[in-house]
């Protein structure tokens, strides 16, 4: 069990006139790159009357799959979308990377999904089996392209194909997807995953998070509701429809810890939220010390927070090694124990015979927590106090974060002291959920807690968890 994932980023660009789409959309996918670190694609129309989808990806960063080379020759295109991903269903390949190209005699068109289907092995398996389907993923992204083509044969139109997909599919998607001649997005009912849309000139830009925005110059619009499907047309047109939407609920845990800190979700500044999940561990627990520091950098701006509410001084106590990828990324668990011995190096300087309030975002299993409380003692603290901007992982998620099963949480083997203890802190508090809950009444959105209550927004019966999803 790693510590919380991420799932995936993904991005859209339509123009009126030929641009550096893929170049732009390389930036913006090195700016979503926290998302997904495992693989990434490009998939791009040259023009309207290009009947040829090219599509680019592979495994691994972006900068590695787009590098210089392929940027400089990349021809000025009116449209492109892109994908980073987390494994999260199916194995790390590279037919698993998204997107996804469907070519049918009815449509060509590339799907772009964040997310996880909870009803995937149901629907494919009825596909198989009633209908003979050939699969050549073990994702759930592309159940998503084969139900839209058989929708299409029903509907005729992309459009009305996505509102009956949402009949049809259960969980969380948003969907970037791109046709020869036009953009189409989509969100579930529910909301779980963020998508916006932005303008950068003439053309029509859409996202998981604003700070892609931000990475090419784009300005922010609106985000897409939940239950719209949107469609934009090269000259600047946009068209909405909407499904009935569902019990609001997105995912808290990208406030928490998913979304950059520069973007905002749904009206909310990711980065307002953690200072004051910060403040709120301040007032939950005053607790004397020297110095309130972050783990790097999920720990950083609930940290900050916490200083300016307790007036404990902010400073840092590690230097992080920006060149090594997060932890939970690579497949074993000694690579993973590691690499945070690797990226993280106690600031012993800075510590040393210190009592240091030490915030994260949140505990999983609890190793990496010893491991880095176990680096700040030999480098001389003299007390370590762990504070979580988070309530306790008690319940698996079924909607895009790779907590499994309640096995492997530590929350649910021993109590805060026993954990505390095992873990080798001083002290530890983690935040209340009602705090929480208040800290996300800011806008008209409502969130899912599902992993800290195990009650959910919608039925997951049956829905099942694997070692990875997506």
């Amino acid at each position: 069990m790693r510590k919380i994932n991420e799932e995936c980023g993904v991005f859209g660009i339509i123009s009126p006139s030929p641009m550096p789409c893929i170049h732009i959309s390389a930036t913006a996918l090195l700016a979503l790159q926290h998302r997904g670190q495992e693989g990434a694609g490009i998939a791009y129309f040259g023009d309207a009357n290009e009947e040829s989808m090219t599509c680019k990806k592979d495994v691994g960063l972006v900068t590695e799959i787009f590098d210089n080379d392929f940027l400089r020759t990349a021809p000025q295109t009116t449209m492109a979308c892109g994908h980073v991903r987390y494994s999260t269903t199916g194995s790390n390949t590279v037919e698993n990377t998204q997107p996804i190209v469907t070519h049918h005699s009815r449509l060509t068109f590339a799907v772009c999904h964040n997310g996880n289907i909870t009803n995937a092995d149901t629907i494919r398996s009825r596909m198989v089996n009633e209908r003979g389907a050939v699969f050549y993923t073990t994702n759930d992204s592309e159940i998503i392209s084969k139900i839209i083509i058989d929708r299409m044969l029903d509907t005729g139109s992309l459009e009305k194909s996505m509102l009956s997909l949402m009949d049809i599919v259960e969980g969380a998607f948003s969907l970037v997807i791109l046709t020869k001649d036009k953009l189409v997005v989509a969100r579930d009912p529910q909301g779980f995953r963020p998508l916006c849309v932005g303008k950068l000139g003439d053309a029509t830009v859409v996202a998981s998070e604003t700070c892609a925005f931000d990475s090419i110059g784009a300005e922010y619009v609106r985000d897409i509701k939940p239950g719209e499907v949107c469609t934009f047309w090269a000259d600047g047109r946009a068209e909405s429809v909407f499904h009935k939407p569902g019990p609001r609920a997105l995912c808290v845990f990208e406030m928490i810890y998913f979304a950059r800190p520069d973007s905002y979700i749904d009206g909310m500044s990711v980065y307002k939220a953690r200072l004051e999940m910060g403040r709120a561990l301040a007032r939950q627990c005053p607790t004397e010390a020297d110095m309130v520091c972050g783990v790097p950098e999920s720990g950083f701006d609930a940290a900050y927070g916490y200083s300016m509410e307790s007036g404990v001084p902010y400073g840092m106590a590690f230097v992080r090694n920006r060149y090594i990828g997060r932890s939970f990324i690579l497949p074993s668990q000694g690579g993973r124990a590691k690499a945070v011995g690797l990226k993280l190096n106690p600031l012993k300087a800075s510590i040393a015979g210190k009592r240091i309030i030490l915030v994260d975002d949140s505990i999983v299993r609890g190793t990496t927590s010893a491991r880095i409380i176990k680096s700040l003692r030999d480098a001389g603290a003299k007390e370590i106090h762990l504070r979580i901007s988070a309530p306790p992982f008690i319940a698996p998620c079924y909607f895009g974060v790779d907590i499994d099963s309640k096995d492997n949480l530590i929350a649910n083997k021993l109590t805060v002291e026993e954990t505390c203890k095992q873990i080798g802190a001083d002290s530890l508090v983690y935040l209340d959920l009602d705090e929480l809950v208040r800290i996300t009444q800011g806008t008209d959105v409502k969130y899912c807690t599902g992993c800290f209550t195990d009650k959910y927004p919608i039925n997951v019966s049956g829905a099942g968890k694997k070692d990875k999803f997506d």
